[in-house]
């Protein structure tokens, strides 16, 4: 597949990581770290010792996974083990893994002695198609999401569908809700199309085109002051609702499963406040029921769901912001609404369930 050109950076698209291949053979890094969790050690650095025999200088940087680790006292440790290894301003760090691993990775070498190189090997559906394209890193502070960061631009981007069928099937479904946000903002027949597929085996040409959308977007507006505020479309809520689960449940929302709930709460938010028709509106609400659990959203969660709304990057003198369509396929950004109002859409949703 032709690679796609982003903020001066390349997205491949290679199941043996050639190209990755042919970009440390080319480079002249003093040292190479990569930064990984427990699971992509075990399940991803085996293939990569596989694809690249030669590759022996390089030292691992190991965290937990999961999003309760994406913190500062992580970050810190990641610091720590570079400082270390003796890493250096001609260093580079490759993040290997998820959406976790591609945003604080990102963070934590873009402020490493005020910036040190990395690349992004996505190796989880969610971050293949969106966690690793555009140049957002971050860390979550408290209960608050992605609240510390820059817009770093990686070296490049390799992304390989081996990785995978390393993954649970619970995993490829979260990561399959960034996908569905992407119709649903962006393009009318691509979300036609994602209702043929079975998100168990999405190919790499749905993988390309969903890569492709977001990358117009961030290239288009790099710094969030306009069209990429649409790519938030369902992550206000969502965000809010991954926060509480991961505070409430023994077995907490994955991101992508949050979102699912995020993007039918702001469907109906959309349909009340920006046009979009109820015909779509229940055409959105089936199909995401379709592919993505119910998750039992009581009323006693309501305020601390406002809460974490609060604190989220999108609001402006304390209103909270919201992206939503007018139509599938077609999204505004910059949509203030009341908690009374989003109240009523946590009601839609806590309703289709009973």
């Amino acid at each position: 597949m032709t690679p796609i050109q982003s903020n001066g950076y390349e997205v491949f698209f290679d199941d043996e990581l050639k190209d990755l291949k042919d970009f440390l053979d080319n480079s002249d890094y003093s040292k190479v770290f990569f930064l990984t969790d427990l699971n992509t050690s075990e399940h991803c650095m085996p293939l990569i010792s596989q694809l690249f025999p030669s590759l022996d200088h390089y030292d691992i940087i190991e965290v937990d996974p999961g999003e309760e680790n994406k913190n500062i006292d992580y970050c810190i440790g990641v610091w720590q083990m570079l400082l270390d290894f003796g890493a250096d301003r001609n260093s580079l760090l490759i993040n290997l893994g998820g959406g976790v691993i591609t945003d604080m990775g990102g963070f934590a070498a873009s402020t490493f002695k005020r910036g040190i190189d990395f690349v992004q090997v996505p190796t989880t559906l969610l971050a293949q198609v969106d966690a690793s394209v555009g140049g957002k890193t971050g860390i979550d502070l408290g209960n608050i999401k992605n609240i510390i960061g820059t817009f770093t631009q990686p070296k490049a981007v390799f992304i390989s569908s081996k990785f995978l069928e390393t993954l649970e099937h619970r995993q490829i479904i979260s990561g399959f809700a960034e996908i569905v946000k992407h119709g649903i903002i962006a393009d009318r027949d691509y979300f036609n199309k994602l209702k043929d597929i079975d998100p168990l085996k999405t190919d790499k040409e749905t993988i390309y085109h969903s890569v492709e959308i977001k990358n117009f977007v961030v290239t288009t507006d790099p710094f969030e002051k306009s069209i990429r505020k649409t790519l938030n479309f369902g992550h206000t809520i969502g965000h809010a609702v991954e926060t509480y689960s991961l505070k409430n449940d023994n077995r907490a929302l994955l991101h992508g499963e949050a979102i699912a709930v995020g993007m039918i709460c702001e469907a109906f938010l959309a349909s009340r406040h920006n046009g979009l028709s109820s015909e779509e509106l229940v055409e959105i609400t089936e199909y995401i029921r379709s592919v993505f659990p119910d998750y039992h959203l009581k009323p006693d969660s309501y305020s601390d769901i406002l809460e974490f709304m609060q604190n989220d990057k999108k609001n402006v003198n304390g209103q909270i912001g919201f992206a939503l369509p007018s139509e599938i396929g077609k999204c505004d950004f910059n949509i203030y609404l009341t908690k009374e109002q989003i109240i009523e859409s946590l009601n839609y949703y806590a309703e289709l369930g009973r």
